[in-house]
């Protein structure tokens, strides 16, 4: 495995870390947030229901039935004559667009505007729109003469982003425009996966600023025509509200506070029936008990609208919300006012607080991962996001709208990248223990030791093994004669010209003995040839050093000759030592015969003898000498050992 640096390495993950969470956070952002504000907006910042202060007048299904639609606009009238007479509300805002004349029933119209014309508290609803309807002249006469009777003064001291969304305005009849004194826009913009979430609080028409009805109907309860409109707020001047706004090209926006469901309704405010009016302003005429006693309008905020479920007659005015899917629009335009009159809104963080919450939950998880163990960085990192939660639905219930989806992704996603990186790690700082161990142990023993990674423990086997002892003569008058590091640097290099050889033949270095070098063949890697290779393995030993010797005499250095001594037989292979400290070794009597071997070799001043026991396996493949009848300390007979002369085709 190749080992990169860590610095680069580190960097490298980071760059792709932060690719990947910007990817997440867009995608997040873009598809997953707006569900997630939904539902923390639905289930935790709509705690209440909407103020007691505020009325609906709807027509709705029960209204159908008291008569066919489309009604005669003299309702309309009647139940303005009602608020108007009989009751004594703030203001009323009318959420209608009166866009025509009823041919068929000019003096219906007529009723209608005369019941108007003198209501200063009513403010009627008007619709921007994003063509011109009409030929340019008459759409431009027509935008001015609106625009002195229904604009406000709105102060912009910066210059408005505003793409020209709205060409025109939804043109009154000529009675209706003259019969009201103050109008607001009813628009309102569905986000991009089709909810109502903002609310449209000040529209540019041809250069004109005009307020929501909602908005305008505040002004009015506040006698003021004034606002100034800035980057992030809306300012009442009267009043000093704010209102935390986001400026668009669909106008100056900002989040509604939606409020529970009024009574099992589909509306959270109260709401009445306009059949019930009705017939409560005829049993008024009539002298007549009322079915809805005017006096519950008094100093009450009304709106009026319609909202019936059957679609075929185009009266269901209802858009999906957080709340519901087909919110009724009147209660949305009540909705609107009434975050206004109690100044309760929902502020949004800004982009800078979404980042340092990214980095921040990013940071704690990959410090947990890298300080901690597998479960306990787990649980930390778990913790971390429920407490995140619990933050989020308690700025949610505060009127605070964070990213709710978003930092647990990348929260995820860092998890996910941060285990990955700490198992690469953790395997190349393996994968260098194993070369630095490597240096101290056999490959091949630190491959076994590896491969029973969960199976270690003290004891072994006895096994058919060749053992081979080569050691230096005269080493002892030589580093005599050397400083330490001379003779340091000869051993070196000699045991790293031999080390490849040893393996080359299947064999295990078991240790370094000072100059001497003891390797085992047959164990760990099993070898059937192993008496065989052994031999091979020293003969190639001794080439080598002749090798060396030339060299090490151009150098100037000592003339170095090794011996070397084999034996073969069965002997305990395994793990010695103690619990804590364990040593994989082979011991027992053909350890110790071929250590005495090898020092005959002082005696008979020879390079290179076997045992018998060896020797009876090479036969074929050796040229020796045999020595009869030594006398081997710690034998009580005496035994033959062969000095190899040569290999055959060697």
């Amino acid at each position: 495995m190749k080992i990169l640096k860590s610095k680069g390495f580190f960097i490298k993950s980071f760059f792709l870390l932060l690719f990947l969470a910007i990817i997440v956070t867009i995608l997040s952002w873009s598809f997953l947030e707006p569900f997630a504000y939904n539902f923390m907006t639905k289930y935790f910042t709509a705690v209440r229901s909407g103020s007691e202060e505020i009325a609906i007048i709807a027509i709705d299904d029960k209204s159908i039935s008291y008569h066919r639609w489309p009604w005669p606009r003299e309702y309309y009238g009647q139940i303005m004559e009602y608020l108007n007479t009989y009751s004594k509300p703030k203001v009323i805002g009318f959420d209608a667009l009166i866009q025509s004349t009823d041919n068929e029933n000019p003096d219906s119209d007529k009723e209608f505007y005369n019941s108007i014309k003198g209501i200063n508290n009513l403010i009627v609803g008007f619709s921007p729109l994003s063509q011109n309807v009409f030929d340019g002249q008459r759409t431009e006469n027509y935008n001015k003469q609106f625009a002195e009777k229904f604009k406000i003064n709105a102060k912009i001291p910066y210059e408005l982003y505003d793409t020209n969304r709205y060409q025109s305005i939804s043109e009154f009849p000529a009675g209706y425009f003259n019969a009201v004194s103050k109008a607001g826009s009813v628009n309102v913009t569905q986000n991009a996966n089709g909810y109502l979430t903002y609310m449209d609080q000040v529209i540019s028409v041809d250069g004109t600023y005009y307020p929501s009805l909602g908005l305008r109907m505040y002004m009015y309860l506040n006698n003021t025509e004034d606002l100034t409109v800035l980057p992030d707020q809306i300012i009442v001047n009267k009043t000093g509200l704010s209102i935390p706004s986001i400026a668009t090209g669909n106008g100056v926006q900002n989040l509604i506070k939606f409020y529970r469901f009024y009574d099992n309704t589909d509306y959270t405010h109260k709401k009445y029936s306009a059949s019930d009016i009705l017939k409560s302003y005829e049993n008024i005429k009539q002298g007549k008990k009322p079915i809805i006693d005017p006096k519950e309008f008094d100093n009450k905020i009304v709106f009026v609208g319609a909202n019936a479920k059957a679609a075929a007659l185009g009266l269901e005015d209802a858009l999906p919300s957080p709340l519901l899917n087909r919110h009724p629009g009147v209660d949305i335009q009540a909705t609107n006012l009434d975050n206004l009159i109690n100044n309760d809104f929902v502020k949004i963080t800004g982009f800078i607080q979404d980042c340092l919450t990214l980095v921040i939950i990013s940071l704690l998880t990959f410090i947990f991962i890298s300080r901690f163990s597998f479960f306990v960085s787990l649980g930390l990192i778990l913790l971390t996001g429920l407490i995140y939660i619990i933050f989020c639905i308690s700025c949610y219930r505060n009127g605070l709208a964070v990213n709710v989806v978003t930092p647990l992704a990348v929260q995820a996603l860092t998890t996910i990248f941060g285990y990955s990186y700490r198992f690469i790690l953790e395997g190349k700082n393996k994968e260098k223990i194993k070369q630095a161990m490597g240096k101290y142990l056999s490959q091949d023993i630190m491959k076994n030791v590896v491969q029973n990674i969960d199976d270690i423990k003290l004891g072994g086997k006895r096994a058919n093994v060749t053992v081979l002892f080569a050691d230096i003569r005269g080493f002892t008058s030589m580093s005599e004669k050397m400083t330490a590091e001379e003779v340091s640097k000869i051993l070196n290099e000699y045991f790293t010209e031999i080390e490849p050889i040893i393996t080359k033949y299947n064999g295990v270095i078991n240790k370094f003995i000072g100059d001497a070098v003891m390797a085992i063949f047959g164990e760990p890697i099993q070898d059937i040839n192993h008496p065989v290779n052994a031999v091979k393995c020293a003969y190639a030993m001794l080439k080598k050093v002749a090798e060396l010797q030339d060299k090490w005499l151009f150098e100037g250095k000592p003339k170095i000759e090794i011996g070397i001594g084999i034996n073969t037989g069965e002997a305990f292979v395994g793990n010695i030592g103690s619990e804590k400290r364990l040593e994989y070794t082979v011991i027992g009597d053909t350890v110790n015969l071929a250590s005495r071997i090898e020092s005959y070799n002082k005696v008979y001043h020879t390079n290179f003898l076997v045992s018998s026991s060896t020797y009876s396996y090479v036969s074929d493949i050796a040229d020796v000498i045999k020595i009869s009848e030594v006398t081997i300390r710690g034998k009580s007979k005496k035994m033959d050992i062969y000095e190899v002369l040569r290999l055959c085709g060697k």
